[in-house]
């Protein structure tokens, strides 16, 4: 069996990320672990499992999401609240208990529960319309909140005193509290009367009693029950950690002995920031990486020669034509999310004057961040850096609040030329990037899921940094100085030629990262790991 132990933590606690509906994701939540079990559940190239740490309510919407809804799992939090539930449960909020006299407000938003003429509680919900939370209110201040379970059932609640959290509790199916974790010094209770966890392995269930009734924090009964969960894996058994500064140190220590691969994505987690994990790196039997990039760094910032690491991206690669030949305007994509700000002026400054000698030329800013002011933000340091370079700063304005004339007939006079693509999910990325002409990706690092990308696209790309996906000449450029981006632009903007040229040579990287050439990569790492066991998914698992 393959285990992955994924990094789906919220502002690096103990909990999902799951949001109300009509809250904007803040986050993407793609990541490495994401894409390795797409990859496997899709492939079915070899058994696998999903070992969860956090407390997830709505894991299985979490799951449904990804694609992969019946990817099998084992949560810690069902085995310390004892849940036999698997599937999940429709539950309306009018089968509730709610005092007689309740009157229902439905909002665009949420609905108010009224109980004479006072708010009583609030009905929020997750994405799918499914109640993830009910806040109760008392003298019009929150005293508790109940967090509800996909699965049909309160799962936690979380007690107020002058609308600071006091503690939280850890329900069973029953609403019989299990565990209740105190906010002010973090110690853990077990509730004496029901005193015993769950284990379920495989068609085996036992039933373990808790080592003690108090902890001194939540990580202590975690990393107990992680621990007896783990004597029952078998030997050859192989554990993929996404590397988290929540989950590493108390993983690491429970996986002692076991066959372990570590996997790291982008900036996640830092080796220089964490010293204390370089033992952690000797011992185990592979890395994973996302980019030969990341590679390099790990190996730097570790100051040991690791043999056994290997470049993987998460992300597959798989022909998806583009659309922008089909517009009468040029994109050029220009992602700006931590980008140094003398990089940002200079770049404004080169395509603001190769807009007046490209009338078709549109800029696309492009972010990931999901900040509601975001896009009026990157447009406002646009057109300070457009005014400074003398150049018409109303090119960067929303075409919504453009200037009309007072008859209201003409059109303004300055049409919009700079855009921002405000882009969180990867679906909406995908849908941005097949209208773009080409991409100047001109931060340190560019980032990983928009190269694989833009080869499945077929897109070139302009870059400063070299990177395993632009080869030079070939599918993009790796620029040396800003003042010759004009120039490269022209080469593939002006005739089809050299776009043309780029697009075959994309095509041709991405059989290089096709979900076959993964597995092979896949299969590599786990020969070195588990040997001849029957984990193995190399030529086997793929013929």
């Amino acid at each position: 069996m393959l285990y992955f132990i994924p990094a789906w933590y919220q502002q690096n606690q103990w909990c999902e990320n799951e949001q109300r509906w009509t809250v904007r994701r803040t986050h993407s939540e793609f990541d490495d672990t994401v894409k390795q079990i797409q990859l496997f559940h899709r492939s079915k190239a070899c058994p696998y499992q999903i070992m969860l740490l956090s407390f997830a309510p709505n894991f299985r919407h979490f799951l449904h999401r990804q694609g992969v809804y019946r990817a099998p799992y084992w949560s810690c939090f069902d085995a310390i609240q004892a849940i036999r539930r698997k599937k999940m449960m429709v539950l309306s909020f009018h089968n509730l208990k709610w005092p007689e006299g309740i009157e229902f407000v439905y909002t665009p938003f949420v609905v108010v529960a009224m109980l004479n003429r006072e708010r009583y509680a609030q009905i929020d919900f997750g994405e799918d319309g499914n109640p993830i939370r009910i806040d109760l209110y008392r003298g019009g201040k929150l005293w508790r909140r109940n967090l509800y379970d996909d699965r049909g059932f309160v799962s936690g609640t979380i007690l107020y005193e002058k609308e600071e959290p006091l503690y939280q509790d850890y329900l069973m199916e029953n609403g019989v509290w299990k565990l209740r974790h105190f906010q002010k010094d973090g110690h853990v209770e077990i509730n004496e009367k029901c005193p015993e966890y769950l284990l379920q392995y495989g068609k085996r269930t036992l039933e373990k009693r808790f080592n003690a009734l108090r902890y001194d924090s939540l990580e202590e009964v975690i990393y107990e029950v992680l621990v007896s969960y783990l004597r029952l894996t078998k030997s050859q058994d192989i554990f993929c950690m996404a590397m988290h500064e929540r989950h590493a140190g108390l993983a690491g220590k429970a996986l002692k002995g076991k066959k372990v691969i570590l996997s790291f994505y982008e900036s996640r987690y830092s080796v220089a920031a964490h010293p204390e994990v370089r033992g952690m790196l000797k011992a185990a039997d592979y890395l994973v990486v996302d980019s030969r990039k990341n590679v390099s760094r790990i190996q730097k910032e570790s100051g040991m020669l690791l043999k056994k690491i290997m470049a993987i991206p998460p992300y597959d690669s798989r022909v998806d034509l583009s659309v922008s030949a089909q517009f009468a305007v040029q994109k050029i994509l220009v992602p700006v999310d931590d980008i140094e700000d003398e990089v940002f002026a200079g770049l404004i400054k080169v395509l603001g004057k190769y807009l007046l000698r490209n009338e078709k030329a549109r800029i696309h800013l492009f972010t990931r961040k999901a900040d509601y002011d975001r896009k009026q933000k990157v447009l406002e340091q646009a057109r300070k850096e457009l005014r400074q370079a003398g150049l018409e700063e109303n090119w960067a304005v929303e075409e919504e609040t453009g200037q009309v004339a007072e008859n209201q007939l003409e059109p303004e006079a300055v049409p919009v030329r700079v855009f921002v693509e405000q882009c969180v999910d990867e679906l909406s990325v995908s849908k941005c990037m097949r209208e773009q002409r080409v991409i100047a990706d001109l931060r340190k690092v560019p980032e990983l899921y928009l190269q694989i990308t833009a080869i499945s696209i077929g897109i070139p790309q302009i870059v400063r940094t070299k990177t395993e996906f632009v080869e030079h000449g070939r599918n993009g450029i790796v620029l040396k100085k800003m003042k010759d981006l004009p120039e490269v632009l022209d080469y593939y903007l002006k005739g089809m030629k050299g776009w043309n040229r780029a697009r075959v040579c994309s095509y041709e990287l991405v059989r290089e990262y096709t979900t076959e050439k993964l597995l092979e990569k896949w299969g590599e790492v786990m020969d070195s790991v588990g040997g001849d066991s029957y984990l193995t998914v190399g030529r086997r698992g793929l013929e």
